[in-house]
């Protein structure tokens, strides 16, 4: 595949009828493409389905030409930096009330993107451990907060 992942996302954004733009730049294990557009909330979509869709296709079509391609996240409007930030402050959050409290705390159920972006959040807390557990009759988890071991007060 002659395409970078920019050049093969402004093609499928601009097939799905899209006037963008897109930047490239270096992103936690691989790429951030950041598509700028007057439509972004057509392209994010309900809850940031569409643009998870995107980014699965894309990697999916980058993978399938190249295994050791750079893993891309693409942001749309700042979508994700903006719901990122938000998932960070609301793991320390919880994890205050984890530490402050001693009991196990329970997030709302996420998807495998968002999960990653609070596990990796609180993975350096000497207090706190995560765990993701299943929610029945979904393709989501929510993720626990546990004191670790010998961290609960009493």
């Amino acid at each position: 595949m002659s395409q970078t992942p920019k050049e093969l996302l402004e093609q499928i954004v601009g097939s799905l009828g899209f006037q963008a733009t897109v930047d490239e730049r270096p992103w936690e294990q691989g790429i951030l493409l950041d598509v700028q557009t007057d439509d972004a909330s057509r392209l994010i979509g309900r809850k940031g389905q569409t643009l998870s869709a995107l980014q699965y296709l894309l990697n999916r079509i980058l993978f399938r030409h190249d295994e050791n391609a750079p893993k891309v996240t693409i942001d749309v409007g700042s979508y994700r930096s903006e719901q990122r930030e938000e998932l960070i402050d609301m793991a320390k959050k919880a994890a205050e009330k984890c530490r402050k409290w001693g009991e196990v705390i329970e997030l709302r159920p996420m998807n495998a993107f968002n999960r990653r972006i609070v596990h990796n959040a609180l993975k350096d807390d000497p207090d706190v451990e995560t765990t993701s557990v299943e929610v029945d009759g979904s393709e989501l988890k929510v993720i626990l907060l546990r004191p670790r071991s010998g961290k609960a007060r009493g």
